[in-house]
Formats: C-alpha cells, structure tokens, sequence
C-alpha cells in the first residue's frame, strides 16, 4: 500500500497493521470531490490487497469528518497533494453524467469500503453530512466525538442521499427511524446518535484519536482469517434465508478450523495464556 499525502487526504501505516486515513482539507470542512473519492477508491483497494494492513481508520481534521460533497471544488481546485490515479472529468452536467458519476465514482467508494474483508473504523471527529455520512455508515464501526454531529440532509436541498445512505440508514435502524430521520431532515449530536444506533461509541474530543487506536489495535491483534470470514457472514446474514446462513457459515468454517491460528488459539487456551495469533501474516503467506 503506498501511504503518503494523496488528494484530500494523509495515509499512513500504523503498527500493528492499521491504515490510518486523514482528511487534511479543514478549511473546506474536508469536503469531498470526484479526486478525492477516486484516491479513497484506489487506496482503500490497495489496503484490501496489503497484508500489512489489518484494519483502516477514517477521520478528519479541524471541525468536521466530512461535510459533504464539497460542490465548487467539483470545477477543478487544487487540493494538494500526489494523486494516486488521473484526472477524470468530474461529470454531474446531465442526467446521464449523475447516473454514472453516481454508480461508477460516489457509490462505488461506499462500495469499496463496505466489502472490505478487512474491518473498517470511522473516527467521527466532527460534522459527517451526506457523503461523510454515508462513508462512516459504510464502517463497520463507528467512535464519535462528542463534540460531532451528524446526518443526511439532503432534503434541505431538494437532493437525495443518492451514495446508498437510504440502505445503510435501514440497515442501521429499521425503516420507521429511517423515514423520520431522513424526511424530518435531522441532523443529531453524537449522543442522539449513540441512542439511534448509528454510532457505536461517544468519547470526549480530545480522546479520540487514542480511543480509535487502541480500539483498532485490538482488533488488529485478533486472528486475521476468523475475523473476516466472519465479518462478511455476518453481512450476508442478513439478506440470506436461515438454511443459506448455515451452509454459508459451514463453508467458512471449513476454512478457519483448519487454519494456524485456530491451532494457536486452541493451544494457548490449554496452555492458559493470551493467544499469539497471525504468525503466518509475520511470515510472509497471502490472505
């Protein structure tokens, strides 16, 4: 994975394998454009593909994580930094060029992000809107500030949540929360959210960066194969029928319990010490 100042963004490989990615534009309330989702496409599919990475972070600087699509910045600003892949036409001038920014940039960051076998953290440092939201919704865990706020929006607008928010806000708390939450166009403080299942955990502001990294930490130190074997079952438990769910987790099993880390796992509870697993990512095998 190549870490560095990209478009929008800092990433950086922390020990023990945590990709810790940085929005860097503070003054724009790091809002997003078609550049920067691009980089986030192409690091986030390094990151799957780099064995030294176990777990990716998100969080932003100054006020907010994300604020949105940052729509004057789509024209072309310079947002420093080395871009990981070329420029594009940003597109948005016609109906057609929306459907395919939409399917083939916006919603395919989401996308990216949420079929990660890696687990995935969002460290909401501030305001996450629309785009912002619906990247930490994509997260499999989510620590807020409780200084943040957070919501879609998009009504306020005339716009849509048109990045997958409507499903992730579903998936999150049931349609009737959802229906409330969008059409009343709420944006809530890090508590509400806490109460509302969108976020997983509320810490003090200047506690965050900690409480992510030893949050990602522990999660990087468990067994590697288990745990995202295990991430994508549960994913697709809930679309799958009982009977698929049980064949689906049958056939992972018959990968985990064959694997060094079960053994380690096993051993070392008889042995009634804390287990040491992923030796073979140490060594060097493919994931």
């Amino acid at each position: 994975m190549k870490t560095g100042t990209f478009t929008g963004f800092e990433l950086e490989l922390r020990e023990p394998g945590i990709a810790w990615f940085q929005f860097n534009s503070p003054e724009r309330l790091n809002g997003m454009t078609t550049a920067i989702k691009r980089d986030l496409i192409e690091a986030v599919t390094q990151a799957q593909m780099d064995n030294n990475v176990r777990v990716l972070v998100f969080t932003g600087t100054g006020r907010a994580f994300c604020a949105g699509d940052d729509l004057k910045a789509y024209q072309g600003a310079e947002l420093g930094g080395e871009p990981l892949v070329d420029k594009i036409p940003p597109g948005h001038d016609n109906a057609l060029g929306t459907y395919n920014g939409l399917r083939t940039i916006s919603q395919r960051l989401n996308s990216a992000v949420r079929s990660l076998d890696k687990l995935t953290i969002c460290a909401i440092n501030g305001v996450a809107i629309q785009t912002g939201f619906s990247l930490a919704l994509s997260c499999d865990f989510r620590i807020a500030a409780d200084t943040a706020r957070m919501g879609s929006a998009t009504l306020r607008f005339g716009l849509l949540p048109d990045e997958g928010g409507q499903y992730l806000l579903v998936e999150a708390m049931g349609v009737a929360k959802t229906m409330d939450f969008l059409m009343r166009k709420k944006i809530v403080s890090a508590d509400e959210a806490l109460a509302l299942g969108l976020v997983h955990e509320v810490v003090p502001a200047d506690n965050l960066e900690a409480a992510a990294m030893e949050f990602a930490a522990e999660l990087a130190e468990g067994p590697q194969v288990s745990m995202r074997l295990l991430k994508r079952s549960v994913y697709n438990a809930a679309e799958l029928s009982w009977e698929q769910s049980l064949d689906e987790i049958a056939a992972k099993t018959a990968v985990s319990d064959h694997h060094p880390d079960a053994r380690e796992g096993v051993t070392a509870f008889h042995e009634k010490r804390t287990a040491n697993f992923n030796n073979w990512l140490q060594q060097g095998e493919n994931s």
